[in-house]
């Protein structure tokens, strides 16, 4: 056998996990077990990729509700 197929990997994040990470450090409430298995188990990428699209879908949100406020106003 070859090292590669002796060590143990680490199980990978559920998205559920990712999502639930990337809104708690987005409103800085991430404990620290939790960012240890972020950083052990999941990647950059899934990161980069989910904190993008968690502000993309926060300003859309805040437009919605500007919008509906605006249009309430008058």
């Amino acid at each position: 056998m070859s090292d590669k197929e002796q060590t143990p990997t680490a199980p990978r994040l559920t998205v559920w996990q990712v999502i639930k990470s990337t809104v708690a450090a987005a409103f800085g409430v991430q404990t620290e077990a939790a960012r240890q298995r972020d950083f052990k188990q999941g990647s950059a990428a899934t990161f980069i990729i989910a904190g993008l699209a968690f502000t993309a879908a926060f300003v859309v949100a805040l437009v919605v509700i500007v919008n509906l406020v605006l249009s309430g106003a008058g």
